[in-house]
């Protein structure tokens, strides 16, 4: 039998066929070396444009274009805000319906009903967000995926003005999800809307005001705080970029390898429960197995912020987080460290923290005799070093999988959402109000505030829904959840007293 082959010509054009194919077959292997083994994978193809893969089916899904900062007028000019960037977003989802849905948010999200309780059988009315003005820094306002802002006085720093960002990046993160709605919100550090003040038959309504922090006697609703996306003014970079830095501090230094001592620095005079501490430090007379260090920060701007590096803190076993004039920014960065945090009884809780538990995540340490109290912990976790490791590891594995800015960005969306939902009445855009987009910040931004907001822009809508909001506690389930957290407190200082007598 005669087989039949293609008679191949000499010459030029021969030669240039074999070459495309040659080029083809090299471009469809490195194409295939492109495609990841994780749930979903990002390929640049092109400038400003991502390629999603699918997992299951190992093909493009869908083309993200990202949207950069479009800086288009001089920084004494007034910066228009871009109108080309997308009025929705289309998720994993719907371009590929196989793959799996949103999963359920972690647990600390399960606080925005409590947060909220006190409007569920009344709703908000107008009226009560105009009393939360007497406080707050500013009133928020969406409409149609449109932020706008009033401002009523200066913030401390630039709170406020990264808080606003942090909005606005959200609005860019999920655009159109976010519901028409009015807010305050004050950016001081203490609660101040008093439980006691709006009990009984003939009390108001508490007004909604929106804060970083909160406590047992107040009903200020929390949210995450302005240093998820940097704090320019002491060089803390944003969240995304300090939690990786934090991990690769973390593997430069094993937990068994650092200093068996409790360590912290910070600034003392902010609150005399800060300046007590400063007692236990180490001296020739008495060593508490405490190494506690005063931060300048005015030295430590002029001296271009070399000894301040959290990332570089991570070496000793234990570190020691307590308040200042009321919560402090510094626990989730205390918290991420591997080392065990031995937390100085706090009054004060931010959005996340509501779920740690004692002896699981940290270990609790007293505010009335602390100097015994951190010396009787570090003792105890360099005689079970195993627990003790066990208890650093924890928190920081909550920190790295728990509090990764996609889920700042949907307790954000679900708390706002939430919140919407209890409005009595059609937000409006009050006179004297700015439309305010990332463009109109951030372009007229200098220095370490330019460059953090650069760094924490959000370039596109997101890929896939926000996680799933879990329902409320029950009743009975949350009082067994405060019963827990109290016994093991209470367990841990029955082992304190008996190691001092």
């Amino acid at each position: 039998m005669q087989i039949w082959r293609p008679q191949l010509k000499n010459g030029p054009s021969t030669i240039r066929t074999l070459l495309f194919i040659l080029v083809l077959f090299l471009a469809s292997c490195i194409y295939s070396l492109w495609i990841d083994t994780s749930k979903v994978s990002t390929q640049i193809s092109a400038k400003n444009t991502v390629v999603i893969f699918s997992e299951k089916h190992q093909n493009p899904v869908a083309a993200i274009i990202e949207y950069p900062l479009n800086c288009t007028t001089a920084k004494n000019q007034t910066q228009t805000c871009p109108t080309d960037y997308p009025k929705t977003f289309t998720t994993l989802q719907d371009q590929d319906p196989s793959s799996s849905g949103s999963q359920v948010c972690p647990n600390y999200f399960r606080w925005i009903h409590e947060d909220l309780r006190p409007w569920k059988a009344t709703g908000i009315t107008r009226d009560m967000v105009e009393r939360a003005k007497t406080t707050a820094h500013f009133r928020l306002v969406i409409l149609n995926g449109k932020a706008y802002i009033e401002k009523y006085k200066q913030s401390i720093q630039t709170r406020d003005k990264f808080t606003i960002w942090g909005i606005l990046q959200l609005l860019r993160r999920y655009p159109g999800r976010i519901p028409d709605l009015e807010l305050m919100f004050d950016c001081d550090d203490q609660p101040v809307v008093r439980s006691s003040d709006h009990r009984g038959p003939n009390k108001t309504s508490p007004p909604p005001l929106f804060r970083y922090c909160g406590d047992k006697w107040t009903m200020d609703i929390v949210f995450p705080d302005w240093s998820f996306w940097g704090w320019a003014e002491i060089n803390i970079k944003p969240w995304d970029k300090l939690l990786k830095d934090l991990d690769e501090g973390n593997q430069r230094s094993k937990w068994i390898d650092r200093e068996p001592y409790a360590y912290w620095k910070g600034n003392p005079y902010v609150a005399e429960n800060r300046q007590n501490l400063l007692t236990c430090n180490v001296s020739d007379e008495k060593d508490w197995n405490a190494r506690l260090f005063i931060q300048d920060w005015i030295l430590e701007s002029q001296q271009g912020y070399k000894q301040s590096d959290l990332a570089s803190q991570c070496t000793y076993r234990y570190k020691i987080y307590i308040e200042g004039y009321a919560w402090s920014v510094s626990e989730k960065y205390i918290l991420a460290c591997d080392s065990v945090t031995l937390l100085v009884k706090p009054r004060y809780y931010d959005f996340f923290t509501r779920s740690l538990q004692p002896v699981e995540h940290y270990w609790p340490v007293r505010d009335n005799d602390k100097c015994k109290s951190i010396k009787f912990a570090v003792d105890w976790g360099n005689r079970h070093k195993q627990k003790a490791q066990a208890i650093g590891k924890a928190a920081s594995d909550f920190i790295q999988r728990e509090l990764k800015m996609e889920y700042v960005y949907d307790y954000m969306f679900h708390a706002l959402n939430e919140y919407a939902k209890l409005l009595k009445f059609v937000p409006q855009v009050p006179e004297g109000a700015v439309e305010l987009c990332s463009e109109s910040l951030a372009c007229s931004a200098d220095g370490l505030e330019r460059k953090f907001m650069t760094e924490s822009l959000v370039k596109s809508p997101a890929v896939s829904s926000p996680c799933n909001l879990p329902p409320p506690y029950e009743p009975h389930d949350l009082g067994r959840f405060y019963r827990r957290n109290l016994n093991l407190v209470r367990q841990v200082e029955k082992w304190e007293d008996q190691y001092w007598s």
